[in-house]
């Protein structure tokens, strides 16, 4: 795992908007007022070991779009990290 990679794939916009529409998509599932924060979310899911090695995979192979190439991170991945690092409610 890299840091760097991880990193990049944060700041990557098309990544970013897809981890955010998927954090806005699960707060309406959710019934919920407060969404987690969508920063923070994003970090959580760049960093989990799968989306981190493909997001590698794909800079390793020139992708022009690794982010927003659902050939590479897929949306089932997004969303099932976003709703593992979901905080727990009281």
């Amino acid at each position: 795992m890299s840091y760097t990679t991880i990193s990049q794939c944060v700041a990557d916009p098309a990544f970013s908007s897809r981890v955010t529409a998927c954090t806005a998509q699960e707060q309406v599932a959710r019934g919920e007022e407060v969404e987690p924060g969508s920063y923070a979310m994003m970090w959580a899911v760049a960093s989990a070991s799968d989306v981190e090695a493909a997001y590698a995979s794909a800079l390793a192979a020139n992708n022009p779009n690794p982010g927003g190439d659902e050939s590479v991170i897929s949306d089932s991945m997004i969303l099932s990290h976003v709703q593992a690092n979901w905080p727990a409610t009281a």
